[in-house]
């Protein structure tokens, strides 16, 4: 386990100490664990950048819409297909447990989000990845795992099955939907595959699409205004763009990881 959590670990803080040091160390291969001659000189450079600021707007966006329709949907059918009385659950399952193993593939999938008119829009981001089958099943085999005398006691004192799923269900299921929308928001958040074919319009591409380009393209990738009379070393650029990418997720999970770990826990035990 130290292994692994060296091997993990030492990567992001060798890119943290780079981005913070003095481009003569950095030149000279002198930095390691801990910055030399700490300076924010690459930080400003990146945050200055126009470009950088509204991917960071979009992809706030596309985390926040898309997690919470995510939600939203793969909630409501798994709430459905946990019921042993819905009609044809069985055939319904296992079209979606298939498409684990088989889907349409890039070009079809292409092909049907071009239909819906739906290219270069902030939803070409969000519903082509809106459910996702693992996170279904998970969700799925927690809500079976509800002990079936809470949902009678409810359907007693009147509430329905819309009723039931919002003022019973979900609240007892926040461990649960806090590590499924954790998932999601990770995923929407790292995505860069989406934007690559379906935005055109460059003030609609996210923090990834940028960061990408810059990696590739380095300091050449920055606006004009941004690096005027800047001379800045490529490593120090690229690292940086990855630390102002990847901080901000990062600093979502310890205000979750109580739900987390209880989800992850009682969304695998089989119902």
């Amino acid at each position: 386990m130290l292994l692994v959590i060296v091997a993990t670990l030492y990567p992001f803080v060798y890119m943290a100490a780079v981005s913070l040091s003095e481009d003569i160390f950095v030149m000279k291969g002198e930095v390691t664990l801990w910055p030399k001659g700490i300076n924010f000189k690459t930080y400003e450079l990146v945050l200055n950048d126009g470009r950088i600021l509204m991917a960071y707007k979009n992809t706030i966006l596309y985390t926040v819409l898309g997690t919470f329709l995510a939600l939203l949907f793969t909630s409501m059918g798994a709430y459905a297909l946990s019921k042993k009385q819905f009609i044809f659950r069985k055939g319904f399952l296992l079209m979606i447990v298939f498409t684990i193993l088989f889907n349409g593939g890039m070009i079809p999938t292409f092909l049907v989000v071009k239909e819906l008119g739906i290219i270069d829009t902030i939803w070409a981001m969000v519903l082509p990845g809106v459910i996702s089958t693992w996170n279904l099943i998970v969700l799925r085999t927690f809500f079976s795992n509800i002990p079936q005398e809470v949902e009678e006691s409810a359907r007693i004192d009147g509430l329905n099955d819309i009723g039931i799923f919002l003022r019973i269900v979900l609240p007892l299921s926040k461990p649960a939907l806090v590590t499924i929308g954790l998932f999601y928001a990770v995923g929407i958040w790292n995505n860069f595959y989406l934007p690559l074919l379906y935005l055109r319009d460059a003030n609609l591409f996210p923090l990834q699409v940028i960061l990408r380009n810059i990696v590739i393209a380095g300091i050449s990738n920055l606006s004009e205004t941004t690096r005027a009379d800047q001379i800045v070393m490529e490593e120090s650029l690229k690292y940086t763009v990855i630390m102002v990418a990847t901080v901000p997720i990062l600093l979502v999970y310890p205000f979750l990881q109580k739900y987390f770990v209880k989800g992850v826990m009682i969304g695998a035990v089989k119902g």
